[in-house]
């Protein structure tokens, strides 16, 4: 006879709690992006909105809302861009390398997961100073790529060496140059380490607010999160238009959390199971 699992009481009520955790946060994000600052300060942040507006989101657009966006676009866009042309090629060569420099170069890269950015903000800024690249969008796509590098190459080496080693053998045995086998069979196969690195390196890029912070100054450079900072001026903070703006922000990441959830597991686990 097929025995009955008694329910997990505990488990039920710890996931009503981890529920509220996470409800009550969203709820007060949208409800009050849908009130007027009047209503917010008199009924309080939790209580039910009586009149919904959408006034809030038309003020976040007039403020240059798109221009925001369309910079945090440029500079995730960038950062993965350049991050998977380095990060790659550079996994490739440390699986399918034997030399000692390949393995002392893996070491140096995972030496870079220990420093912060924060403790070479300075140099960072020297040198991106030096260059003439200051106030502008390559100056905050060349350090977020630069400290996401590590982290991503050791995520797709990790990836690549799944790849069966029959499969270089064939590959070999048929021809098949080194450049070939890259992207003939290292592409197909490394797709969940690839999206897994797209969306972290994505990720950074979109909420880094100390690189556009200290490396840029012009509103027209002015990426998402600084652009949050038009809402708060000495008087106070416009916290139904701020609400807004953030509701507005995490949409294009939740649409690619949506798109690459599943990829984004699988590199997961193929990145830090072993």
């Amino acid at each position: 006879m097929a025995t009955r699992t008694r329910p997990s009481v505990g488990g039920g009520i710890g996931a009503a709690l981890w529920l509220v955790v996470v409800a009550v946060p969203i709820y007060y994000l949208l409800a009050t992006s849908l009130r007027g600052p009047g209503d917010y300060m008199a009924d309080g942040p939790l209580a039910l909105p009586d009149d919904l507006t959408l006034d809030n989101y038309l003020n976040v657009l007039e403020v240059g809302f798109l221009r925001f966006l369309a910079n945090s676009l440029v500079v995730a866009c960038g950062s993965v861009a350049l991050v998977l042309a380095v990060a790659l090629p550079a996994a490739f060569a440390i699986v399918r390398g034997r030399s000692r420099a390949l393995r002392v170069a893996f070491l140096l890269f995972l030496l870079g997961l220990a420093v912060p950015a924060q403790a070479v903000i300075i140099p960072i800024y020297l040198i991106i100073t030096r260059l003439s690249l200051y106030d502008s969008l390559t100056a905050i796509i060349l350090p977020t790529a630069a400290f996401t590098l590590p982290i991503s190459i050791v995520v797709l080496t990790s990836s690549l060496r799944d790849v069966p080693g029959e499969l270089y053998e064939a590959m070999a045995l048929d021809g098949a140059t080194n450049l070939q086998a890259f992207l003939r069979l290292v592409l197909p196969l490394a797709r969940p380490g690839v999206v897994t690195v797209a969306i972290f390196v994505g990720l950074n890029a979109w909420n880094n607010f100390l690189f556009p912070l200290v490396l840029t100054q012009s509103e027209e450079n002015r990426v998402l999160p600084l652009g949050l900072w038009s809402f708060q001026t000495q008087y106070g903070t416009d916290v139904p238009g701020l609400m807004a703006a953030v509701v507005l922000s995490t949409l294009p990441i939740f649409a690619l959390y949506l798109f690459g959830r599943r990829h984004l597991l699988g590199g997961l686990a193929a990145g830090f199971g072993k």
